[in-house]
């Protein structure tokens, strides 16, 4: 009787599927609630005529800044996962290249039974919050969100929006004589700005070959650097049959961080890692399943409170993964080191600093190195060619008796 009941829940909802309300999409005139094809066909954006009609209202989003995902609708079928993804095309087609900016595994657009009524104007979903990353230059993008239902047909939805990226507020401190300092927030930024790297948006239902669990929530294979836990950690699953890894955009850092390879086991029930991917990978992922490494890009696992949004990539390797209550994980055939001095066991070939302050910036006794403290130990890498790192800040470098010390050829 109670299956019953969820089917007649789920088919009475049919008509009251989500939209997305903010940002303000494209063509809301046109735009219905429905499922992309289950072809592909109308990929991306629900092609249709009017699908590029501009909104009344522009979407203006600061980078750093706190921005709204919300919908329209009751149907949201048990939830499920969703990503909100980037491009720069304005009117992307299907070969238009996808950034992932924040991915909600589980709980999305709402955490429920099966849907919140049948009310195609229902405002009961659940609201997220997310940013544009310092990643991503100011300028002209088209925002998508796409969700991957929980319960009922195996679907994929999909609403873009136009919006306009300006410059974030971030701050530096001056010091004497003209000597920059960074907080620990702005060197991850910094490390944003110089390998800027996100993975592809993940593409499932449309018929060609990958399918997302039934009555799971999707956990993605590479969620991005932003991620969030929206259901159950115990109710993810990755994705089946034959799927994009969803590999990463850029290739600033492949060369160095590419070579990380194999996959760690999940945490306990309750426990929260990260999946870092062949680019310049994230260093925090909610999830306490682990992605299922493919040909294209394999990734490893780094621990992590749980309900924490990541603002903090690295640039060239992904973090040091912790050893899981049911196994360790592997980056390059070994794990690094967690504990000392630094050391070469990094990942892919990098240095690893033991640490005690997670998100704090480590620096190398020399100045010449530095990473975020994750977990036990960072990855440690260069510092750009006329800074230093002293005293878990980076700071350009003088040639003078005062700040000498801050000085590298």
């Amino acid at each position: 009787m109670a299956l019953l009941a969820a089917a007649l829940t789920l088919l009475s909802g049919t008509n009251a599927h989500m939209i997305m309300k903010t940002p303000s999409p494209y063509g809301a005139a046109s735009l219905n609630n429905s499922p992309l094809d289950p072809s592909g066909s109308d990929f991306p954006c629900k092609q249709r005529g009017g699908v590029y009609d501009p909104p009344p209202s522009k979407n203006v989003m600061p980078i750093g800044v706190d921005q709204t995902l919300s919908f329209t609708g009751s149907a949201v079928h048990g939830g499920g996962s969703c990503q909100i993804s980037l491009s720069k095309d304005l009117k992307p087609t299907k070969s238009s290249k996808w950034m992932v900016i924040h991915s909600i595994e589980g709980g999305c657009p709402a955490k429920a039974e099966g849907n919140l009524g049948n009310d195609p104007n229902g405002s009961g979903a659940a609201t997220f919050k997310y940013k544009v990353p310092s990643g991503i230059d100011p300028g002209e993008y088209t925002l998508a969100w796409t969700w991957f239902n929980k319960i009922g047909n195996r679907e994929m939805y999909m609403n873009c929006a136009p919006i306009t990226v300006t410059g974030g507020t971030g701050k530096r401190d001056i010091m004497d004589d003209d000597t920059f300092n960074t907080t620990a927030n702005d060197a991850s930024d910094e490390i944003f700005k110089r390998e800027a790297d996100f993975p592809e948006m993940f593409k499932a239902n449309l018929g060609d070959g990958c399918t997302t669990p039934d009555s799971k929530d999707v956990k993605f294979p590479q969620p991005g650097a932003s991620v969030e836990l929206g259901g159950d950690a115990a109710n993810l699953a990755p994705p089946t049959g034959s799927c994009s890894s969803g590999s990463s955009a850029g290739a600033a850092s492949g060369a160095a961080s590419g070579a990380a390879s194999g996959s760690a086991p999940g945490a306990a029930s309750g426990a929260a890692s990260g999946a870092a991917s062949g680019g310049a990978s994230p260093i925090v992922s909610i999830s306490a399943i682990p992605p299922t490494p493919t040909a294209a890009a394999a990734s490893s696992v780094a621990s992590a409170p749980a309900s924490v949004m990541s603002a903090a990539p690295a640039a060239s390797a992904p973090a040091p993964a912790a050893a899981a209550s049911s196994g360790t994980s592997s980056a390059s055939g070994s794990a690094p080191p967690s504990s000392g001095s630094a050391s070469s066991g990094g990942s892919a070939g990098m240095p690893s600093m033991a640490c005690t302050s997670p998100g704090a910036v480590v620096c190398s006794a020399d100045g010449m190195k530095f990473g975020i403290c994750q977990g036990s130990s960072a990855i440690m890498q260069p510092v750009a060619q006329g800074t230093s790192c002293v005293g878990g800040k980076i700071g350009f470098a003088k040639r003078s008796a005062k700040f000498g010390r801050f000085y590298r050829s």
